[in-house]
């Protein structure tokens, strides 16, 4: 196993982070977003106001693309797994 299959497998592995979490940091993002103005607009500053519509759309987006992500967590390990022959050499 060479320094390259080691960069190789952990770019990889950051790739399949970033792409897994992306999702749900842009609905917090959205969602942070949209109270941070409610918030404005209506002069309420209360900082526990963002936390449960946070979670809420975070699990609502873990309940859409649950699948989508899990496929491509399974996909990186099939990879990995197939592969791990050359990875003794």
């Amino acid at each position: 196993m060479t320094v390259n299959d080691v960069t190789t497998i952990a770019e990889q592995a950051i790739f399949t982070i970033i792409k897994c979490s992306a999702p749900m940091l842009l609905v917090s993002l959205i969602v942070g977003l949209a109270v941070s103005i409610f918030q404005t607009v209506t002069s309420i500053q209360e900082q526990t106001l963002t936390f449960v519509p946070k979670v809420l759309a975070i699990f609502l987006a873990l309940i859409v693309m649950g699948h989508w992500i899990m496929n491509q967590m399974v996909e990186f390990m099939t990879i990995l797994w197939t592969d791990f022959n050359q990875y003794l050499r």
